[in-house]
């Protein structure tokens, strides 16, 4: 199958996300059929639903591998807002600090999905690649299952430098994630005044 460097990688912001839908949900039907996620119609359902919301999110960004006519996989994530409850769901205790979020601090990966042909030739690491390009964040973030199945998943995730901070459940009926930080730059220090010297 084509390498990952001779592939088409296409962007879609906005309104543009919105329409490249049907461009790459039946890979995402393909995909997750697969163990350990075993969607069926009620699950491609709730994401359609779901997607509908994520492409309203700020700086939401689509990128998709094609290969010809193929879609051979696909990315999205957007900027985590500052009301954000994706750290309300890992079950980890963590710092108020690590939590915070001012809605410029965190991009969230919420998909990443690369078909069976295309695999282990560097596709997904060229799509992570270039969703997060060009980021003016202080970290990305990221849910992974940690059942053997998504081992692959698992490993690529820390050869690309993310490190676990917990377990993750999103809601009542979810299964249980690994919740994965990559750092990007170092935190931004608060500026404090200098202390005024007496003449």
């Amino acid at each position: 199958m084509t390498p990952a460097d001779d592939l088409n990688y296409h962007l879609y912001e906005g309104g543009a996300a919105v329409a490249a839908l049907d461009a790459f949900l039946a890979a995402y039907e393909e995909v997750y059929a697969e163990p350990p996620y075993n969607a069926g119609p009620s699950d491609v359902a709730e994401f359609i639903e779901h997607y509908q919301i994520h492409v309203q999110r700020d700086r939401m960004r689509l990128i998709i591998a094609r290969d010809g006519d193929e879609t051979a996989g696909f990315i999205y994530g957007y900027l985590l807002p500052a009301y954000t409850s994706w750290w309300n769901n890992v079950l980890t205790p963590l710092s108020k600090d690590f939590t915070r979020e001012d809605g410029t601090r965190t991009w969230a990966i919420i998909q990443l999905a690369v078909r069976k042909p295309w695999r282990r030739q560097g596709v997904a690491a060229r799509l992570h690649a270039e969703l997060i390009h060009g980021l003016d964040v202080e970290r990305v973030t990221l849910t992974v299952r940690p059942e053997p199945e998504a081992q692959a998943a698992q490993a690529a995730y820390a050869k690309w430098g993310y490190r676990e901070v917990g377990t993750s459940h999103p809601w009542e009926e979810a299964p249980f994630y690994t919740a994965m930080v990559l750092p990007l730059k170092a935190p931004a220090a608060e500026h404090t005044p200098a202390p005024r010297q007496e003449l």
